[in-house]
């Protein structure tokens, strides 16, 4: 199109110095933070080379394509991890140049695979994650679209570092150095409970000792101002929209556009009043929170900016205005990068400890997609949402019960029962296993729809846990794949229980006792395969 071709350009007068090199062909996929061309390179030899050129957003941060450069030189180009053959580089604008891998689509692929190839696609991915935590590196946005597949000649790469992060002991020096600013930055808020209305909560909260040990830094992230603030935790992480044509297990059609949190919910009710103040209010409000973000910088000032005792009580809600409590409680900053319906639990409720844990739960839900022939699985609008859809396959007691193993408090008006996941995918893939089955069934319609509303805000349209349950339920009755003939059924007539007890090990809810990549490689599933 005549829009790729001037991208092309632009990136051709922004470093120039690929002219010389490459014939760039076409842009082949596009991101929050990067977009992604094919070229060919002519060789020596006169042979021409494909490669993937991955151009930068020039306000990405140096250090942080400093640190996906030392990921892919130092773990990649082997155990289906991507590696990287040029870096070229042109005042603020960076191209990664890797090998290309021809791939296919995820969602065109997934309902044509057969059962063996989805036990070499998870072997290969926890080749690849295995490779990469032994480096001490978390992606953080382990999905399909970031594991490249090519079918046919049985290749895989794990793709895109960027928003990679270390652990405490990694052995990629730049991620140490963005670790401790992360730590520096964390901060958990007192007595994050979310009022629903109608005498109905939900609230994930941090124990009080842990909110006093973050208290002296507080103050540190007071100084951005309060919209900056919603817009940072507005960000999700790459490819948030799914273009898919298959309808996801949880349907599009109950999300609606409100805030995740009270507090994100507020501040925009604090702009929307500002707007209606008059000019001389408005000089005098932005004076004073000047004032106030340079009293909170200041270190004599932090105790006093760590905000209001967690026991006094909102008087706002459902209010056209916000009240001193809710403005002066402490924000609560922990990672949350990656793509929606891959994060897991401890990344929804802002834990500020995350672990490798969190790209095991990612290949659980790929697990989960391709065992169940639904991509994407879980699709949720924030991450209450999310939390509660995981609910309603994992149950409710057990997903409060782990949140309190990570110093959560997840307060929910109303019990749901855990499903069988061996019944539940294979009621949505259409399949009928002829191996001995798991006991327990999914249950049917015993939850009562009036639910948990997911909402902060009485007056959207309610997005319900037990909405949640009905969409479950819809394809569990009359929306599920069509029934495989018999002739073709590639194997998933006969999954094992092994393929379920690592899908169950793999969306453990606790990330403590989840399974690890070395782990899954070792698991009976993949007993017969070569490490």
């Amino acid at each position: 199109t005549v829009g790729i071709k001037k991208d092309i350009e632009k990136l051709y007068e922004a470093v120039p110095q690929l002219v010389n090199v490459f014939k760039i062909k076409e842009k082949i996929g596009e991101g929050t933070f990067s977009s992604v061309y094919l070229a060919t390179a002519q060789l020596q030899t006169g042979d021409e080379e494909k490669m993937a050129l991955k151009h930068l957003i020039p306000t990405s941060h140096p250090l942080r394509i400093a640190a996906e450069l030392q990921c892919l030189t130092v773990a990649g180009g082997q155990d289906n991890v991507m590696g990287v053959k040029y870096c070229f580089r042109k005042n603020d604008h960076v191209v990664i140049v890797m090998p290309y891998l021809e791939h296919e689509s995820f969602l065109d692929i997934l309902n044509s695979l057969s059962f063996e190839e989805v036990r070499e696609y998870m072997f290969n991915l926890f080749k690849a994650l295995r490779r990469i935590h032994h480096f001490g590196i978390v992606h953080r946005d382990v999905k399909p679209s970031n594991f490249l597949y090519n079918r046919r000649l049985k290749e895989y790469a794990l793709v895109d570092f960027g928003l990679a992060q270390g652990t405490p002991d990694t052995k990629i020096e730049l991620l140490k150095t963005a670790h401790s600013e992360d730590q520096q930055g964390s901060c958990l808020q007192n007595n994050p409970t979310i009022a629903l209305g109608n005498g109905v909560s939900v609230s994930v909260t941090a124990p009080k000792q842990i909110a006093q040990l973050s208290a002296s830094k507080a103050a540190d992230k007071r100084s951005i101002s309060l919209s900056k603030i919603q817009i940072k935790q507005g960000r999700g992480g790459k490819d948030s929209v799914h273009h898919s044509v298959q309808r996801s297990v949880f349907g599009e059609r109950n999300f609606n556009v409100y805030s995740s949190t009270y507090q994100e919910n507020s501040s925009t009710k604090l702009i929307k009043q500002t707007k209606m103040t008059d000019v001389s209010s408005r000089k005098l409000v932005t004076k004073k929170k000047i004032i106030s973000t340079k009293t909170v910088s200041n270190g004599a000032a932090r105790k006093a900016a760590s905000g209001c005792p967690s026991n006094l009580t909102c008087g706002c809600y459902a209010t056209d205005r916000v009240c001193s409590v809710c403005l002066s409680r402490c924000q609560q900053v922990a990672p949350r990068a990656g793509t929606p319906g891959f994060r897991a639990p401890e990344v929804l409720t802002k834990c500020p400890t995350q672990t490798t844990a969190i790209d095991m739960w990612s290949a659980g839900i790929i697990f989960l997609s391709l065992l169940s022939g639904r991509y994407p699985f879980y699709k949720a609008s924030d991450d209450l949402t999310a939390l509660a859809q995981i609910m309603t396959v994992h149950g409710s007691r057990e997903t409060i019960q782990a949140a309190k193993t990570f110093g959560k408090s997840v307060v929910c008006t109303q019990v749901v029962p855990a499903q069988n996941l061996r019944t539940l995918c294979e009621k949505l893939r259409g399949t009928n296993s002829s191996s001995k089955r798991s006991q327990g069934e999914v249950p049917n319609k015993s939850v009562n729809d009036s639910g948990l509303p997911m909402t902060v805000d009485k007056q959207c349209a309610p997005e319900t846990l037990g909405k949640q349950i009905q969409d479950l339920e819809s394809f569990q009755e009359g929306d599920s794949a069509s029934e495989m003939k018999t002739t073709d059924m590639k194997g998933w007539d006969q999954v094992p229980d092994e393929a379920y007890d690592l899908l169950d090990k793999l969306l453990d809810l606790n990330p403590a006792t989840r399974i690890s990549a070395k782990e899954a490689l070792l698991h009976p599933f993949f007993k017969d395969m070569r490490l």
